[in-house]
């Protein structure tokens, strides 16, 4: 579950929705900034950083559906999770479009609060874990460059070409061609680019 006060981007055109899912959501401690559109949604989002989005699917002009297209066709926003909510009916194809669109999560109203708050924290725990396990990575590679990458490298091979004379010896299969297989893997993860960590917060 998150430790710190975290953004949930709430878009529904309609004010007494907002102000039922501020008055759901409220008591978790985060920010929760609104939306009244699909396009003011997406202004929003081209400045800041949300964690989370609640999308309402029936909208005048721009609906869910398109809406969340948008967000996930921009590398800055396209991994935010979204949860439709929707009055639309309950067939399966609804819910099919919605994931389709990049949703995490289908709601329909009217819909549990309490399922509703629920989901909320556990997504924004998933996420704040992915983000937790993404800095680690970046982390341990920051590291490994500091002490020396050609170094590290230039042992690796020697071990690579040790294994790759054992398993010569022994055949191509076996335990000592899977470790000359798994060591080859971390190679070349190791020379892989850096990847940069997520921009939203």
């Amino acid at each position: 579950m998150p430790t710190a006060p975290t953004k949930i981007l709430l878009v529904d055109d309609r004010e007494e929705n907002l102000l039922a899912l501020e008055a759901i959501l409220g008591g978790l401690g985060h920010d929760l900034i609104r939306a009244t559109s699909g396009q003011q949604a997406l202004k929003y989002l081209l400045g800041e950083d949300v964690s989370l989005i609640l999308l309402d699917v029936q909208m005048p002009e721009m609906d869910g559906y398109d809406t969340a297209a948008h967000i996930k066709s921009r590398p800055r926003t396209q991994d935010i999770p979204i949860i439709f909510l929707t009055a639309i009916d309950r067939e399966a194809h609804q819910a099919y479009r919605g994931y389709a669109a990049g949703a995490v999560d289908f709601l329909a109203k009217p819909f549990d609060p309490w399922v509703l708050r629920a989901k909320v924290e556990v997504f924004l725990g998933l996420q704040q874990e992915r983000r937790r396990l993404t800095e680690q990575a970046l982390d341990l590679r920051r590291r490994l460059d500091a002490v020396g990458g050609e170094a590290l490298d230039a042992a690796l091979a020697k071990v690579e070409r040790l294994l790759a004379m054992a398993s010569d010896e022994r055949g191509s299969n076996g335990p000592i061609a899977e470790a000359l297989e798994t060591l080859r893997a971390v190679r070349s993860d190791l020379s892989a680019p850096t990847v940069a960590p997520p921009a939203q917060r």
